[in-house]
């Protein structure tokens, strides 16, 4: 079975991977994008943005003026507010925090804690805490839930997604999140129809990592491999 994708289509929506933890969701002529970094041509302008949390490698200020135009929304928590209010006379900004539920047009976005529990940048200290407020995004279009994990270890909440996701994007690259045998452990958790691993291949992890994770995943799951698009 081919596992290698270009870009996933999967009822009436288009995937595309850009790199690291960036999507572009394709539907009825509207894109919506999570956390853009280091786009380096131009592509479609954004009707929704979804920014998991604060760091450049997820909100990254050159790739958000690329995609923004007039009415853009941009979804944002708290700590990466910062990261976006230069563009708030441009776009409408909702700032979110875990557990909030809210409906844009035809798109219901809800969010789900995301942070570590076993990535220390010190003795006691996670690169992700908890209290930060960082979110994961299940985003449902055209009744298609997708889960876009963000920077995060396995998580007890992660048991309140269970048979309720299509496709799961989930990172993989170990450092300051799952590592690859970590998100097999969060397929038997989440049982979603379609996991697509992300975050390696720019600042850490590579494809042997999603490599890993196929291998091992597939037999609970269907895992799709995205290749990047530059």
């Amino acid at each position: 079975m081919n596992y290698l994708f270009m870009v996933l289509e999967y009822q009436g929506l288009k995937i595309h991977w850009l790199r690291h933890a960036c999507f572009r969701v394709e539907f009825n002529d509207k894109n919506l994008y999570f956390d853009p970094y280091e786009l380096f041509k131009e592509h479609p302008k954004a009707d929704y943005i979804l920014i998991t949390h604060e760091h450049f490698d997820h909100c990254d200020r050159e790739s958000l003026q690329m995609l923004i135009k007039d009415g853009t929304v941009i979804i944002v928590p708290e700590i990466a507010y910062s990261c976006v209010k230069e563009f708030e006379k441009k776009c409408k900004i909702i700032k979110v925090k875990p557990g909030d539920s809210l409906t844009i047009n035809d798109v219901k976005v809800s969010t789900i804690p995301s942070y570590n529990v076993s990535k220390f940048r010190a003795p006691g200290k996670v690169y992700h805490p908890k209290e930060d407020g960082r979110v994961g995004y299940i985003v449902e279009i055209k009744g298609v839930k997708i889960y876009h994990a963000g920077d995060t270890d396995v998580i007890p909440e992660m048991r309140e997604l269970e048979g309720k996701i299509d496709i799961a994007l989930l990172p993989v690259s170990g450092t300051y999140v799952m590592t690859p045998e970590e998100a097999v452990d969060a397929v038997k958790i989440i049982k979603p129809k379609i996991a697509i691993p992300m975050h390696y291949g720019t600042i850490v992890g590579t494809v042997k990592d999603a490599e890993k994770f196929r291998e091992k995943a597939s037999q609970h799951v269907q895992v799709v491999v995205l290749q990047e698009e530059d």
